[in-house]
């Protein structure tokens, strides 16, 4: 089966069904069994001051850090601060789907990591146009195209002409959304330039020129769902969301019924924060394997520099974080508004932030500067 094929076969299951991609299968033991792994500890027995914390509650909702929703801090795999603002508070926030924008690319790339592990991917230096059969012709044709590979897409470095963050890239994200193929929209794309003032891949730390591209991410999830042979909720309830008790979330989907690997997905706070203590625990879940701890680790480690601050892992940011005058390394799921997931290794530390912040002038600082001056201020 192509993966057009598969694409259209999917729309008609989007369309039978909701978009809600819900498992009510045994609904109450997994909820049983997310309350026995999320139990609220005392603060103070973990190393974290209460008080600071109480005070990152009231800036919170006295509009200091604007739409906060939710801030949910684990300390040594152990939940010690949890808190829900704005409409949604108590249970209500609780059970809240979080459009955390573009931390689903990070999922993407965990379901990548879980591709390979078993086989449906060879390696990260597997090209990718082989795994997704195109059938029409592709668009700007060049050589280099079929040297594209999946780590390419993971490290946002590949050589099409794409680049979120520059309104005039011919693959800006919001001109992806305007037509219906997202898939061939990213294989169309012309090989990117490199004038005098820019630097070229060979000349970058690890040899790769970062872009950030979610119409690359949009098309590794095509690419996992085309090698697995199975549409990518699905493989992602097999491998990643049921094992971690994740029953509850919704995707987005392109005109053709293609899950979105770039962006959208919600799930609920505690559900990112199991995300965020998979990876601080190498992949490990309840005493099993879930990801393999050589993946996570390459993951979490720098495979592109995006400038002199911030690096990149596989759809990882990495940058520090300074509090009581040290600096403290971290990686993070991000997406728009400032919504996050961090995660401080040696502080044992894992952050789920949501916001509403998607209008707001430097959300992204907005959310450090709550970690930086409250979380790790109260953490000894």
């Amino acid at each position: 089966m192509t993966t057009l094929q598969l694409l259209r076969k999917t729309t008609i299951a989007v369309l039978a069904v909701s978009i809600f991609y819900i498992s009510t299968n045994n609904a109450t033991a997994t909820e049983q069994h997310r309350s026995a792994v999320w139990q609220l500890s005392p603060a103070n027995t973990l190393g974290m001051d209460s008080d600071k914390l109480k005070q990152m509650d009231e800036a919170i909702q006295q509009g200091r850090f604007q739409q906060i929703t939710s801030v949910l801090i684990a300390r040594r795999g152990k939940l010690v601060h949890e808190a829900y603002f704005g409409k949604e508070v108590g249970e209500e926030g609780m059970q809240a789907l979080r459009n955390t924008r573009s931390a689903t690319k990070t999922i993407t790339g965990m379901l990548t990591g879980a591709a390979i592990a078993r086989g449906h991917i060879a390696s990260i230096k597997s090209p990718i146009l082989p795994l997704l059969k195109p059938i029409e012709r592709i668009d700007n044709p060049d050589p280099r195209k079929s040297k594209i590979t999946v780590e390419d897409l993971l490290t946002m470095s590949s050589l099409m002409e794409c680049d979120d963050q520059n309104q005039f890239s011919r693959g800006n994200e919001e001109r992806m959304y305007l037509i219906e193929d997202w898939v061939k929209f990213y294989l169309d794309l012309p090989i990117k330039g490199f004038p005098a003032w820019t630097t070229k891949p060979a000349d970058s730390p690890y040899g790769r020129a970062f872009s950030y591209c979610t119409a690359g991410s949009t098309t590794l999830g095509a690419v996992v769902q085309s090698a697995t042979h199975m549409p990518l909720p699905d493989f992602a309830h097999q491998v990643l969301f049921e094992p971690l008790g994740i029953d509850k979330l919704a995707w987005q989907y392109s005109p053709l019924g293609l899950a979105q690997g770039g962006g959208g997905l919600s799930l609920r706070s505690r559900d990112l924060l199991s995300l965020g203590q998979l990876l601080a625990n190498g992949g490990s879940w309840q005493g099993k394997q879930v990801l393999p701890a050589s993946w996570v680790k390459t993951s979490t480690s720098p495979q592109a520099q995006v400038d002199d601050q911030r690096e990149y892992g596989y759809l990882l940011w990495l940058y520090p974080y300074t509090a009581k005058g040290v600096q403290y390394s971290s990686y993070q799921m991000a997406g728009t508004g400032g919504n996050k997931v961090v995660v401080v290794p040696e502080l044992e530390l894992v952050i789920t932030i949501t916001t509403t912040n998607y209008g707001v002038r430097n959300p992204h600082q907005l959310s450090d500067k709550l970690i930086s001056e409250f979380v790790l201020e109260a953490t000894h």
